[in-house]
């Protein structure tokens, strides 16, 4: 088995060296095409209004100025000589659930695996933000080559991959893994106003206490509750419950 690895936090990110272990365990065909820095919360965006520049570090690892999106476009169409058999993206710092899962660098590199035809898993590793950066990868290196092979056997549909978060917890404290669906947060950002050396203001943007759903079968409650999440994900925005109200509202009563 060929696997491609990326990830948002950068070539040199720890969860990325986490995620080369886990897939180590798989196979030794490992290849890791990576942005040069860190690309959070840049979603699925392309590099367009500047050259895309590739470093090798050596035979199987690159380090591209450019998005997590970039990393996989370039390891499938210019680095490999053929497709890999799957795409990890990851292992994130802190955890990729419910609404975050539209800003993440992490999952969108699972989303362009799959945009090229390619099973694709997206892997992040929640903390506890409030002790520090303290991050138990040990979590997702002990169970993630377990989990990863299984899930390889499950049949997807088109244009479907894996989020797969894993708990704040000591191994020995989890509780389980949970087939869960996508949760709902509130909106956690807050703008901290700040003023330069002359005076002129600026700005950063700022993680808050959040709160949401937390309702049993969703992300969120699995992770809180020790358990690693698997949500499957899908790529066709479609709000097919609302179709028949647009075309009736559009076209008439007797549409089809």
């Amino acid at each position: 088995m060929r696997i491609l690895l990326t990830n948002d936090d950068g070539i040199h990110a720890e969860g990325l060296a986490a995620l080369e272990r886990i897939a180590r365990e798989l196979t030794d065909d490992v290849w890791v095409v990576a942005p040069e820095t860190d690309q959070s919360g840049l979603a699925h965006s392309l590099t367009l209004s500047e050259p895309l520049r590739l470093r090798k570090i050596d035979e199987k690892r690159f380090a591209l100025r450019g998005t997590p999106t970039d990393c996989v476009i370039m390891g499938v169409r210019e680095v490999l000589d053929k497709k890999p058999d799957l795409v990890l993206s990851g292992v994130n710092a802190g955890a990729n659930m419910a609404d975050d899962v539209t800003y993440s660098g992490t999952i969108a590199g699972a989303i362009e695996g799959t945009l090229q035809g390619i099973k694709s898993m997206a892997l992040s590793q929640a903390y506890n933000h409030s002790n520090g950066r303290v991050v138990p990868w040990e979590v997702a290196e002990t169970f993630a080559p377990n989990l990863i092979r299984q899930l390889m056997d499950v049949e997807l549909p088109d244009w479907t991959f894996f989020n797969l978060n894993f708990p704040n917890c000591a191994p020995k404290e989890l509780q389980g893994v949970e087939v869960t669906s996508q949760g709902k947060l509130d909106f956690g950002l807050t703008i901290d106003e700040r003023a330069d050396g002359r005076g002129f203001p600026y700005y950063w943007l700022r993680f808050g206490e959040r709160k949401g759903d937390f309702r049993a079968g969703t992300d969120i409650h699995a992770v809180k509750n020790h358990k690693i999440s698997v949500t499957p994900l899908k790529l066709d925005l479609t709000d097919y419950t609302v179709l028949d109200r647009v075309k009736r509202a559009l076209i008439g009563e007797d549409a089809d």
